[in-house]
């Protein structure tokens, strides 16, 4: 069995030091998340099944350098992970979502968008499109 090679790791911080048994690792195709010393439990999301990344950073946290970055996944069995307390979380969150780009690019997966949310045309019998055409704020 070949090991994982991963492009990231960090451990769940308090007080910005790594005094906890939650890890987290990133692969180029998955996200782990491992809790436990003497019970271990292990979960993962598969990286092309991420849909929203979110950084949230409290006082406390932005004094001790660390933050919480919110991973949205269409995953059944984890479809909300939290990183959280990781050194550096800015930068975590843009290697995510340049492995997420990645993963995606490799499967050929492209997001469709339903329009009629948020302001959008209101197609109630569930047409999808491919792209959502920009504005070009020009003159017609």
């Amino acid at each position: 069995m070949e090991s994982i090679e991963y492009l990231w790791k960090d451990r769940k911080r308090r007080l910005g030091l790594p005094l906890s048994f939650t890890r987290y690792f990133l692969s180029e195709d998955r996200l782990f998340c491992e809790t436990g010393l003497l019970n271990l439990k292990a979960d993962e999301v598969l990286l092309y099944r991420v849909q929203d990344l979110e950084l949230t950073m409290t006082l406390g946290q932005r004094i001790f350098g660390v933050g919480t970055v919110c991973v949205h996944s269409s995953d059944k069995s984890m479809p909300h992970l939290d990183l959280k307390n990781v050194k550096r979380p800015r930068q975590v969150k843009e290697l995510i979502h340049r492995s997420v780009e990645e993963a995606k690019d490799r499967r050929r997966m492209r997001a469709t968008e339903l329009l009629g949310k948020e302001g959008g045309p209101d197609y109630h019998d569930g047409d999808e499109l491919d792209f959502i055409p920009e504005e070009d704020g020009g003159e017609d």
